[in-house]
């Protein structure tokens, strides 16, 4: 794990200096196991107590998005950070509720975006969102800045999420950075291809598959009618792997050749080099999502814009260290410091 300095330059600011240092991730000894990581992070993270506070972007094409804040509430000139959620998550997903308490900690307001159709209800058109689909946090962002340009603003994603931001970075470059001061990416499937390959292996990829797949279905059965003549919604309600899901349905609603074509055009790895953008790169090389050989550990750092916060263990957004008692999340506790370093927060 990098422990250098950084120099940070921000929008429209020159030689802005701030000193950071990940702080090394020791897992806890009583959740030693990258599936007790992974799976164990998943239990003892808090959901929200409160309602969010919900708000409605209309999107260019007709369909919307919801972004949600809250249950904190924070100065109006407070930073603001914006976070995406995972596969099938939410902006209520408990990742995102403790990333929301910790940036709220250190006095930073949390803009939580749902992709389409994970807000609760149904989107409007005939396809959903994906891996590499960064169109509509490129609109929130340009949205986000005409409203706040005036504060420093920040992003971090999660594990799809992750991607998406990632892939976003890369495809803006230097634009971006007039936007962002700084970013965070947690548990980032690199590689759609080889992740998909290792969640087709073994009992544990075969179970974590489950998890999502009965989710995806369960949307694909609301929106029957309305995608039957454009992708094959029988085959995608019979799926039993995400891969024969995003032949069946992703690939075809979006205008790739197929699930394979999907996950290498949309894969992170392509466009790491082209970030201009102060970011953190948090990741296990345990991670059950994606083969260690897989992450690019050289790209990022190859990069002098990304800071290495890569593991030896902590799961996929697992990261668990402390007491059983008390534990605590080190991968949104680091994200807060990072953001509190970078965004000038209290």
């Amino acid at each position: 794990m990098s422990t250098r300095d950084l120099d940070i330059v921000g929008a429209g600011e020159e030689n802005e200096f701030a000193s950071y240092r990940p702080v090394p991730f020791e897992r806890a000894w009583w959740l030693r196991g990258v599936h007790a990581q992974t799976v164990g992070g998943r239990q003892l993270r808090r959901y929200d107590r409160e309602p969010l506070r919900s708000e409605r972007i209309e999107l260019p094409d007709g369909d919307f998005v919801d972004l949600d804040e809250g249950p904190e509430s924070l100065p109006e000139d407070a930073p603001v950070v914006l976070a995406l959620h995972g596969l099938e998550g939410c902006s209520g997903s408990n990742y995102m509720s403790t990333v929301a308490r910790e940036l709220a900690a250190v006095g930073i307001r949390t803009l939580r975006l749902n992709f389409r159709g994970c807000s609760g209800e149904m989107n409007r058109l005939a396809r959903f969102y994906h891996a590499g689909d960064t169109g509509d946090v490129a609109f929130v962002a340009n949205l986000l800045w005409e409203r706040h340009a005036s504060r420093p603003m920040g992003l971090v994603g999660f594990s799809l999420g992750g991607n998406v931001l990632l892939k976003y970075l890369g495809e803006q470059g230097d634009e971006a950075r007039q936007r962002f001061r700084s970013a965070a990416a947690v548990s980032v499937p690199f590689d759609l291809v080889e992740g998909t390959r290792k969640l087709e292996r073994g009992v544990m990829g075969r179970l974590y598959t489950l998890y999502f797949i009965r989710k995806l279905r369960r949307k694909m059965r609301a929106k029957r009618e309305m995608l039957r003549n454009l992708c094959d919604v029988d085959a995608a309600l019979a799926a039993w792997t995400i891969r024969a899901y995003d032949e069946a349905a992703t690939a075809q609603l979006h205008d790739f050749e197929s699930a394979w074509h999907y996950y290498e055009s949309s894969s992170a790895k392509h466009l790491m080099h082209r970030i201009r953008t102060l970011t953190l790169v948090i990741h296990a090389m345990d991670d059950p999502f994606l083969p260690s050989t897989a992450v690019p550990v050289e790209a990022v750092r190859e990069n002098p814009w990304l800071i290495d916060a890569i593991t030896p263990n902590g799961g996929h957004v697992g990261f668990v260290t402390g007491s059983p008692f008390r534990p605590v999340f080190w991968a949104e506790r680091e994200v807060a410091r990072f953001m509190a370093a970078t965004l000038k927060a209290r």
